[in-house]
């Protein structure tokens, strides 16, 4: 079965540099190449919306609690309801790393669940980051179902941001895991065609990378 790699894209740009004109120009590539959504700093959703414009196929993605997880609660809430204003589709949201690693269950299931209803009430979707590269196999399958009793569409490998992004045995466990109604994204070091196939078909249904352009230009065994 060939799967068309651009359809599971979304193009990423997160680096503290990025300029106004990176972001037209990365907006005005996910429309040419038909990639899923762009993921965008807070600051710049309004500037992707603009671009896209209204008839655009593209989603804006962004990122909340970005990049280590340990906002409050309300703090993401607030970054939340401001991306919907401004125009963002799509949340994905660090989990609080920090409470999970000290046991606090309680908060850490709070706050992922209240950024989940927050999205949910503007009928949005949230993914919820769980940096893999931080975590121990069983940490992954606690998290993934803690993830799955909070109504979350989506579970993420990694913010891109950690010692290491995502890898084909995170994505399985994930997959193994979870219910199949919520689904995964890969996203960390994929910078070729060929690893974000496998991650596919490992069960990922989203690739969040920032070498979108080398993979598609690198891709040939697809539609």
């Amino acid at each position: 079965m060939e799967i068309n790699l651009a359809n599971h894209i979304e193009h990423t740009l997160l680096k503290a540099t990025a300029t106004k004109e990176d972001i037209i120009q990365l907006c005005k590539e996910a429309e040419d190449n038909g990639f899923h959504g762009v993921c965008v700093p807070p600051y710049y959703v309004q500037v992707a919306k603009k671009t896209l414009g209204p008839k655009s196929h593209v989603k804006v993605v962004t990122v909340v609690g970005f990049p280590l997880g340990y906002s409050t609660v309300g703090a993401k809430v607030e970054e939340v309801k401001k991306a919907f204003i401004e125009g963002a589709d799509e949340i994905d949201m660090v989990m609080n790393i920090a409470a999970y690693k000290s046991g606090d269950s309680t908060a850490f299931t709070n706050d992922v669940s209240s950024v989940a209803t927050a999205c949910h009430l503007q009928n949005k979707i949230v993914k919820v980051i769980i940096e893999t590269a931080y975590l121990s196999k069983d940490e992954i399958v606690d998290i993934c179902k803690i993830c799955s009793e909070c109504g979350v569409d989506f579970v993420k490998t990694s913010t891109g941001f950690a010692s290491s992004g995502a890898t084909i045995e995170a994505v399985k466990l994930m997959r193994e895991t979870l219910p199949a109604k919520i689904k995964i994204k890969a996203a960390g070091g994929i910078k070729d065609a060929a690893f974000a196939l496998e991650l596919i078909q490992a069960g990922a249904e989203r690739i969040g990378t920032s070498a979108s352009m080398e993979l598609i230009a690198g891709n040939d065994s697809v539609a």
